[in-house]
């Protein structure tokens, strides 16, 4: 059975006269700016994979030390400017289509643990194993190795998980987090990476949060699981 990937005291006029009277240098950084901000490491922490360094300052676009959301973002879709085995690692879909920017919200929010608005090293390097394990999960139930996944085998996807949704919910989900058709014209193209990714994540904090509120274990909260997460399907 596949399980989903889971995933921190002076007085300012007494000091002006003290200075002022006795000809003394005013304190040192007076009237300059603010310090420069902290230069990004030259090298990878110890112990870290020198692979996933190399990675994570190829994402780092400016150099900040951090990742942003657009940086990462920026990464997922033009991964073609590093190197093969990063792209292998990766998907072979996402270089087509690109991470879906809600999905790539999602990932940082589940990674910045420290709620900076972007995420270090030692985050990445949680993130990418995510997104690691995430691939085997995708390969494993993309049956037809069509690069995306259908009804069919997001409904198996979620059972593994012990996910039992009912033909509706799946049908609406699929239609939620389904691509669109190329070109705008004739049956959709399935469920791609990260949009798979995302749903099953959403399919994970829905179900979490009716049993957290499900106190007597009953299935009924003051709607039921079936309306619940229908309407957030819509």
């Amino acid at each position: 059975m596949y399980h989903s990937p889971s995933v921190r005291s002076t007085h300012s006029g007494q000091s002006y006269q003290r200075y002022s009277s006795q000809g003394a240098y005013p304190p040192r950084g007076y009237g300059q700016g603010p310090p420069p901000p902290p230069r990004a490491p030259s090298g990878p922490p110890a112990g870290a994979d020198p692979q996933l360094w190399q990675w994570f300052t190829a994402v780092d676009a400016d150099r900040s030390g951090s990742i942003s959301v657009t940086e990462l973002q920026a990464a997922l879709v033009n991964g073609e400017k590093l190197d093969e085995q990063y792209k292998r690692l990766i998907t072979y879909a996402i270089f087509c289509t690109g991470f879906d920017l809600d999905t790539v919200k999602m990932l940082m929010n589940i990674f910045d643990t420290d709620r900076s608005g972007s995420i270090g090293f030692s985050e990445f390097a949680g993130l990418w194993k995510y997104i690691s394990d995430w691939q085997n999960v995708f390969r494993h139930f993309d049956r037809d190795h069509s690069g995306s996944i259908d009804g069919h085998e997001l409904a198996d996807a979620l059972r593994n998980f012990g996910y039992n949704l009912s033909p509706l919910l799946l049908q609406l989900l699929e239609q939620k987090y389904a691509s669109g058709p190329a070109g705008g014209y004739g049956v959709s193209t399935g469920i791609t990476f990260d949009r798979f990714v995302r749903a099953c994540v959403v399919v994970k904090t829905l179900t979490e949060a009716f049993q957290k509120a499900d106190g007597d274990h009953d299935g009924w909260i003051q709607i039921n699981y079936e309306e619940f997460m229908r309407a957030d399907f819509k």
